[in-house]
């Protein structure tokens, strides 16, 4: 198995994703989806842009999957 160092984007989208499913836990939700603050959630939208992230180490512009 190859050991890699995570980078800052993806040590940053692991804190995002432990802070997500703690207010998931919080309020009870299996997924933000069932959350009324889903459309309008800071901590959602901070998840969302570190997923893009740790997907394009930064890099502006398109993206492609």
């Amino acid at each position: 198995m190859h050991n890699e160092q995570k980078d800052k984007f993806e040590l940053f989208l692991d804190e995002m994703i432990k802070k997500l499913q703690n207010c998931q836990q919080q309020k009870t939700h299996k997924s933000c989806s069932l959350c009324e603050f889903y459309l309008n959630c800071e901590l959602r939208d901070e998840y969302i842009k570190a997923v893009y992230n740790s997907m394009s180490k930064g890099d502006t512009g398109g993206f492609e999957f």
